[in-house]
């Protein structure tokens, strides 16, 4: 008894450490989940964080992977009773990938088809799963390619690559049958963009606020959430006005902002990426700035009730739950629509428009010609005669 009770005293102060440790990545971690994950990982999975993150890993990713670590030690220790090891063996990894993805037609059939009722009872007491039937294969595959990242930096070599591994992901996405889902059902085009700016049309800091920042956003390329709440002062600069119609001499001049983004999903701090804002985004993005007395700093920041705006700046997840307000104000469902909506909307409404894709990616900074042609495809398909034959 004394050693169940020394043994559980024990686990607790590792637990208290590993919370303390994980303080220094308060940046990057939120905090509201610092105390899950502290008893979740691992020392050493702490360890591997913190180096990550002195060794300048981009924020996203490494709180993509620290979730991730977070989900595979939870989902092991369920499904074998014991921590996750280092390297996993290949048993182990085709395990997860039949717990994940599975057939349901088959599941009806055989209950013991797929990720066990206990296991699966556990990831949702703890929170850690909340869809029903099998997962989505691009969270699988995810969530392989942060263990796979993980195992590397570890210093071992796992067995990712291995022939049964792709193989079995292979059969089992075409088993699950589950139709990929769009990051935000509905694009925000120009017609819904305009209908979102009508919401928050007031005069109010935050009706200024939220307005810029679905200019800001959408003109700039479609800009990941991620990256408006990354957004400093710092990071903006004027530019010499433009001509609204560059093919016109007489053609009024417009503001020009360019914004440096710096690290992003898709590039990194040395390739010191930029795009343009002109015109009505420069405008009321200035406007902001100045109303709000910010000179340096983030540049889209929380306001209080009491409409005092903080010196923190708005976390990527407000910037979706502001998207789906305004939404709601504006008479939409809120259900179709993500802030990654404001990403695809840009890219659909320039394909709408004739604009040349590589002209659309220069200011997208979509690095895969593949995923930004899908929605010119989407365009050209809507657009074209071949589905007019009969109408």
């Amino acid at each position: 008894m004394g050693d169940n009770h020394r043994a559980a005293g024990l686990d607790s102060q590792a637990v208290v450490r590993r919370a303390e440790q994980l303080d220094a990545l308060d940046a990057i971690l939120p905090f509201d989940r610092r105390d899950q994950l502290a008893a979740l990982l691992t020392d050493d999975d702490v360890a591997t964080l913190k180096h990550l993150a002195s060794e300048g890993m981009g924020d996203n990713t490494l709180r993509a992977l620290a979730s991730d670590l977070g989900y595979l030690e939870a989902w092991c220790q369920l499904a074998t009773g014991a921590p996750l090891p280092w390297p996993a063996p290949e048993a182990l990894l085709l395990k997860f990938v039949a717990h994940h993805l599975w057939d349901p037609v088959k599941r009806t059939e055989d209950a013991a088809h797929g990720m066990p009722a206990d296991v699966e009872a556990g990831l949702r007491a703890e929170r850690l799963l909340r869809a029903d039937g099998p997962h989505a294969p691009g969270t699988v595959r995810r969530r392989l390619t942060s263990w796979s990242i993980l195992t590397r930096w570890r210093g071992f070599t796992g067995a990712f690559g291995a022939p049964s591994l792709k193989s079995a992901l292979r059969l089992a996405v075409k088993a699950s049958n589950r139709p990929r889902q769009r990051k935000s059902k509905k694009a925000v085009t120009l017609d819904i963009l305009t209908k979102l700016l009508q919401a928050c049309a007031g005069d109010r800091l935050v009706d200024v606020r939220d307005r810029a920042l679905l200019l800001t956003a959408f003109a700039s390329g479609g800009r990941r959430r991620s990256e408006v709440a990354a957004l400093r002062v710092e990071d903006l600069a004027d530019e010499e006005p433009v001509r609204g119609n560059p093919a016109d001499e007489n053609s009024p001049p417009l503001p020009c902002l360019s914004i440096r983004l710096g690290r992003t999903k898709t590039t990194t701090s040395d390739d010191d990426e930029h795009v343009l804002l002109i015109g009505r985004p420069v405008t009321a993005l200035k406007r902001w700035l100045a109303k709000a007395q910010i000179k340096d700093g983030p540049v889209f920041r929380r306001i209080d009730q009491w409409g005092n705006v903080d010196r923190r700046a708005l976390t990527p997840q407000s910037i979706n739950l502001i998207l789906k307000a305004r939404c709601e104000q504006a008479g939409l469902d809120p259900a179709l629509f993500s802030a990654h909506g404001l990403r695809s909307g840009y890219l659909t409404e320039a394909a709408n428009r004739g604009i040349p894709l590589p002209e659309a990616m220069q200011q997208s900074l979509h690095k895969s010609v593949t995923q930004a042609a899908s929605y010119y495809n989407n365009a050209e398909r809507k657009n074209g005669r071949a589905a007019r034959l009969i109408v």
